[in-house]
């Protein structure tokens, strides 16, 4: 049950960080899923010991795994956004 809930949140997360880096257009669900999923990860290794918190993915659904799973899908953007075009955007 936690994998489609992962699923079902990874990729509501990646889609409001594609519609926050602008990258919405480019990509389907699949890829949102993807970018939430591990941008979460990504989140939970670079953000979780700052805020003290877990992320989607380490089964912690509270507000602030939320945003700390959030902040990741959109600095994993950024990172794609950077190394593709140069900019952040």
């Amino acid at each position: 049950m936690t994998f489609i809930i992962w699923i079902i949140i990874g990729g509501i997360l990646g889609w409001l960080a594609s519609m926050v880096m602008k990258t919405d257009a480019q990509q389907g669900m699949i890829l949102n899923v993807v970018v939430g999923i591990v941008g979460a990860l990504l989140g939970g290794w670079l953000l979780g010991p700052l805020f003290g918190t877990g992320t989607i993915n380490s089964d912690d659904f509270s507000m602030s795994g939320l945003l700390v799973s959030f902040l990741g899908a959109v600095i994993l953007l950024a990172i794609v956004n950077l190394l593709r075009r140069g900019k952040v955007r």
